[in-house]
């Protein structure tokens, strides 16, 4: 029988100055993962709130008074020597000048430039609920293209972030010109489209590509190069794995609910997610019979957001 592995909650800030640069620490020696770079925060100690527990460490480690916010993503983590659970917290204010009081280095880092810092696997799914988008659209098979495209158009004008096309249905040309059309939607939109499965229409378009889980074991390495996003449709911890291994940029696992596809399954339920949650560390968007209302539940069971067909498509 598995031995029951020690629990730790971390309470960490996103720190942002003037400039919009976010405040990373670098872990000393002596530490686990010594060297990597991470959010400030540290242990929440028995008998604190996560308030009081991150405004006793900023000020132990950076010398700074602050004023906790919103939480912006709790990340389930499992280590061999333990279970983390790594509470993500916004700072709107804070008073002082952040300097390394325990011998840490700091550095401000450009949103942009977070993925290219070496973090903690807990740490790295807060850089993707910072930089990525958290309402991903999937969208149905298209049956009448002038009002497929129009309701394309609220979907985007209600803000979702990222678009999966799915249009399976057509033939190879069919797809190849809807594709073009709401790829300039997306655009226009500033939202990013990633193709369903076909990789070949992605590198042709400059468009994203969102791999299904059968797609996965064949492919030796990532489909597309790392300023084109990749996704995968996982349902087991084998595609999780083997999705982080390629380098793919986020996965969607599910379902989370009964769904009006599938009524009669019960879906994994939240406890289950965070559970697979904790063993990888990429970006995890959680679908099936969910909608903007169940954004909070899935940030704290450390989800990117939520991926929908029937929730974020309009009529």
């Amino acid at each position: 029988m598995e031995a029951a592995l020690r629990s730790i909650h971390v309470v960490a800030g996103v720190i942002v100055d003037a400039r919009g640069r976010i405040l990373l620490t670098r872990r000393t020696e002596g530490r686990d993962m010594a060297g990597l770079w991470e959010f400030p925060g540290g242990k929440r100690e028995p008998g604190e709130t996560s308030d009081d527990a991150l405004i006793r460490e900023l000020r132990e480690e950076l010398g700074i008074e602050v004023e906790v916010g919103d939480t912006l993503i709790e990340v389930p983590q499992r280590y061999p020597d333990k279970r983390l659970r790594l509470e993500v917290r916004a700072i709107p204010r804070w008073k002082g000048t952040p300097r390394g009081r325990e011998g840490q280095a700091l550095t401000w880092v450009a949103p942009d430039r977070l993925a290219r810092y070496s973090m903690p696997p807990a740490d790295v799914p807060v850089v993707g609920a910072l930089r990525q988008p958290d309402r991903y659209l999937v969208t149905p098979e298209p049956d009448d293209e002038p009002s497929w495209l129009r309701s394309l158009e609220r979907a985007l004008d209600a803000g979702v972030g990222r678009v999966q096309l799915r249009a399976r249905t057509l033939d190879p040309a069919a797809r190849r010109e809807l594709a073009m059309r709401a790829l300039a939607l997306c655009r226009k939109a500033g939202v990013e489209l990633l193709v369903n499965r076909d990789v070949d229409l992605a590198r042709e378009l400059g468009a994203g590509v969102h791999l299904g889980s059968e797609q996965l074991p064949a492919l030796a390495e990532r489909p597309l190069p790392a300023d084109v996003s990749v996704g995968a449709s996982c349902h087991t911890l084998d595609d999780l794995r083997t999705a982080q291994a390629l380098g793919c940029d986020f996965a969607v696992f599910g379902p989370l609910k009964p769904t009006a596809t599938h009524p009669d399954a019960s879906g994994i339920g939240w406890d289950a997610f965070a559970a697979l949650r904790e063993q990888v560390s990429l970006p995890i968007y959680a679908i099936g019979g969910l909608s903007s209302a169940d954004h909070e539940q899935a940030r704290r069971q450390g989800a990117q957001g939520i991926a929908a067909i029937r929730a974020f498509w309009p009529g």
